[in-house]
């Protein structure tokens, strides 16, 4: 299939400028995404193609932004509510939390809430503790939501297209560094279904998980560790919720150790439940225990050192990976 070259932001706003081509349903609304085109850009030339109706600058005011979502996706519109940082969206997690995620069980399947929440975490810039939060295990604790954390332009593409096409709400994450990537995305109609990981690099050693911004960090690990003749697998869920077990299980199985990567803290996080879902289903089959590396459980620093030394970087993952490959404590047995 031939493909382009676009930056992970140019792929979210073509996916964005296709559905709303097919579907008159969907609309746009978030804090300066009409006018400046959004703080990454993303919406840039909508306005202009669709109109204020369907792209509207909203006030700065989250919660309202987030009912006003979640009230039109029930009344049969398909809403995107652009929420700057995901900080921020806690300020609607009554709308997001006791409304669009019961909405469907609660009127027995008949009811439906198209509705998705765009934002971005991380961290950054240095934009401080209340700018960098990466918050996905809130989200993934409510049943109800679908959590989506693309990596690459093809994936934002592709699994924005498909969440615009569901009737439940999707919590779509992106990540501030990933906005100015670029890579591959194929021509014409490309979808890509919730619950599908895939394979950013296979190998035989070491199956390494990752996602959102993670998975350049984690590729680049494992090029430095394939130097050394260390052949790491990295897949990327993709979508937390649904998650592909299937494709996490049958990884572990064939490289039999797993080293789990998110930037977000360690506690209570994403990455402890798919170390348990590890536990259940391969416990027998590993020969080493599954290793966390994740961001420390304390609120992002503002200092840019700092910042960076909070959250798991290159160096980390390769030596996660030699601790589940016994090569640490060799090296250290030998000295």
């Amino acid at each position: 299939m031939a493909t382009r070259e676009l930056m992970y932001r140019e792929a979210l706003r073509e996916a964005i400028d296709e559905e709303m081509a097919a579907n008159p349903t969907v609309f746009i609304i978030g804090e300066g995404i009409a006018e400046r085109g959004g703080s990454y850009k993303v919406t840039e030339g909508l306005l202009a193609k669709y109109g204020p109706k369907r792209v509207r600058d909203t006030p700065i005011a989250e919660a309202g932004m987030i009912g006003v979502g979640v009230g039109a996706a029930i009344a049969g519109a398909r809403p995107i509510v652009e929420i700057l940082y995901v900080d921020f969206a806690m300020l609607g997690m009554d709308m997001i939390v006791n409304q669009a995620a019961k909405f469907r069980l609660m009127t027995g399947g008949d009811g439906r809430v198209p509705f998705i929440m765009r934002t971005q975490g991380g961290t950054g810039g240095g934009v401080a503790a209340q700018h960098s939060q990466s918050l996905e295990a809130l989200f993934y604790h409510i049943p109800g939501l679908r959590v989506v954390m693309p990596s690459t332009p093809a994936d934002a593409k592709g699994l924005l297209k498909y969440a615009l096409r569901q009737e439940d709400p999707v919590m779509f994450l992106e990540h501030k560094h990933l906005y100015m990537t670029k890579g591959p995305v194929p021509d014409g109609e490309h979808v890509v279904p919730f619950g599908v990981g895939d394979i950013k690099r296979e190998g035989s050693d070491v199956t390494v998980i990752a996602w959102s911004n993670m998975i350049p960090r984690t590729l680049e690990a494992a090029e430095a560790l394939a130097a050394e003749g260390i052949n790491v697998e990295v897949i990327d869920p993709r979508t937390l919720v649904p998650l592909d077990r299937d494709m996490i299980i049958r990884s572990v199985l064939k490289t039999r150790r797993c080293v789990i990567v998110q930037e977000a803290n360690r506690r209570g996080g994403v990455a402890s439940d798919i170390a348990s879902i590890i536990q259940e289903e391969c416990f027998y089959e590993m020969d080493a225990p599954v290793e966390i590396v994740a961001g420390m459980d304390i609120p992002v620093p503002f200092n840019l050192t700092l910042e960076k030394a909070s959250v798991p970087q290159k160096e980390d993952v390769v030596a996660a990976v030699k601790r589940v490959l016994h090569l640490q404590s060799l090296a250290a047995a030998a000295e």
